[in-house]
């Protein structure tokens, strides 16, 4: 089983497709679209041809294998991005899981597909998850590498001036040229699916669940967002709530 609650979908390990020719043009290509003059987005903008990402594409798009790639990080949480590739319904998922919470509990980000839910991600949690890999689970551990990954469940406006030369430096890294990564890092700042949020911790209430959630986790305004004004982890217990807002870095005993 690679991930609880998914035991008759046909899930596989995708970590080692993130360093194939075309992977980051067919997982983020479709975030650079635009009207200006410039035209259509293309696979060089990431340092591949349009074969390779054609070819990436088709193993992303696989109805019969969908690829899952994990991001473990503190605590034993894992960050997940899974392919949901039916016929008729594809689309993509982003999630939170724990080996320790109850069997089919998830904690939602975001969904990419025709019915859209997001953003999942403030830029903290974003950066913070990326950088704090969990070395001994299965996974992507590049720091680079995690941020691409999870960068389409982004929302914030409030990311800080430099988050698109962090987003640069990360494309540069997985093999965009230099002088194409600051276009394309502004581009994929700018999501096409829903606006910037506001992120904010609430008031914080003694129980998990209850009608205010536990105060350590951010909370979206975004009207689409799966995390705006519900517990991001839904019927986990108070600890595992603490042991989740130390994971992602916006809370501290």
């Amino acid at each position: 089983m690679l991930i609880d609650g998914h035991d008759n979908d046909p899930l596989v390990a995708g970590e080692e497709l993130v360093s194939h020719p075309g992977f980051w043009a067919a997982y983020l290509m479709w975030m650079c679209e635009t009207d200006d003059e410039e035209g259509e987005p293309a696979a060089e903008w990431f340092g591949a041809d349009a074969t390779d990402a054609d070819a990436a594409y088709e193993v992303l798009m696989d109805n019969e294998n969908w690829p899952v790639f994990r991001i473990p990080f503190g605590g034993g949480h894992t960050a997940v991005v899974m392919g949901r590739n039916l016929p008729d319904d594809s689309g993509t998922e982003y999630f939170v899981t724990h080996p320790g919470w109850q069997p089919g509990r998830h904690g939602y980000l975001a969904t990419i597909d025709g019915h859209q839910a997001g953003p999942g991600l403030s830029w903290p949690e974003l950066t913070h998850i990326a950088n704090t890999s969990d070395r001994t689970a299965p996974g992507v551990h590049d720091p680079h590498a995690r941020l691409l990954l999870l960068l389409p469940a982004l929302g914030d406006e409030n990311a800080p001036a430099d988050a698109a030369d962090v987003i640069t430096g990360a494309l540069v890294h997985v093999g965009a040229p230099a002088d194409e990564a600051p276009r394309v890092a502004a581009l994929l700042l700018d999501h096409p699916l829903w606006d910037a949020a506001h992120w904010s911790l609430p008031g914080e209430s003694p129980l998990t669940g209850g009608e205010q959630p536990f105060g350590g986790i951010l909370q979206c305004d975004g009207p689409y967002s799966p995390r705006s004004g519900v517990q991001l982890a839904k019927g986990i217990t108070r600890q595992q709530t603490e042991r989740l807002a130390l994971a992602l870095g916006t809370w501290s005993v």
